[in-house]
């Protein structure tokens, strides 16, 4: 194992300039693919986590006041995240229909329709948790092509510092008129490991950029199916104001 290690570290040590270059790169992309990697698994644990709980309170509580305070205290949570924006939605339009309602009382109008203005309210919450939701798409899914990229290119990359390798190794043999197995070997081997080193870049960039693009598909599919739910509980609300009055 030791030997093995060594005599890759040698064959890098002695690889030509343009491979090494090209090995450099491979590693930028390395360190920079784990470090998403890193990044992103431990805000999906946390997002993932902190929605559950909030769901959970959501329908336990039956009240969207204290469920909004509750949000306060989830930063991670992009359901939480949309409900507050939603609710605090709701709080504007509330507030404006009441200064209308105000304003038409003292003036003694009463054509206009409360129900009508509640159902155009549920329009803006509408238009509002969509928003909320292609923010967080946003945000889910910032820096993961990166590791599509690493997958698509480094395989590539690590072609090229063989190839070129190769190259410079034949122009070896020409120069030196000696095409026997001791003379080629060397530089071969070392142009491969461009190739090997490549593989093993893209390799988790492809399987991470699956997984996280799963999850991103997962929580959008949720966070449309709660705001659907919180559309519902006030249309809901509105219609049984409807009825008892």
């Amino acid at each position: 194992m030791i030997s093995s290690e060594i005599d890759l570290i040698h064959m890098i040590s002695n690889a030509g300039l343009m491979v090494q270059l090209v090995l450099l790169l491979l590693l930028v992309f390395s360190i920079t693919s784990w470090a998403i990697i890193f990044m992103k698994f431990l805000y999906f644990k946390k997002a993932i986590k902190e929605s559950n709980l909030f769901f959970d309170y959501f329908w336990q509580s039956h009240d969207l006041s204290a469920a909004f305070v509750k949000t306060k205290k989830m930063h991670n949570s992009p359901m939480a995240k949309i409900f507050r924006i939603g609710f605090l939605e709701l709080q504007k339009i509330s507030k404006s229909r009441s200064q209308i309602t105000q304003k038409q009382d003292e003036a003694g109008k009463t054509e206009n329709s409360p129900l009508n203005t509640k159902f155009v309210g549920i329009d803006n919450v509408k238009r509002a948790l969509n928003r909320a939701i292609n923010t967080e798409k946003a945000k889910m899914v910032q820096h993961v092509p990166f590791l599509a990229t690493t997958g698509n290119t480094a395989p590539f990359i690590g072609l090229f510092g063989t190839v070129w390798g190769i190259m410079n190794s034949f122009h070896s043999i020409g120069m030196k008129g000696s095409a026997n197995l001791a003379v080629v070997a060397p530089g071969i081997s070392e142009a491969l490991v461009a190739t090997a080193v490549g593989l093993v870049v893209a390799i988790p960039g492809v399987i991470s950029f699956n997984h996280f693009m799963n999850k991103i598909q997962m929580i959008e599919s949720e966070l449309y199916s709660f705001a659907d739910d919180f559309l519902n509980i006030l249309e809901r609300d509105i219609l049984r104001t409807k009825v008892s009055k």
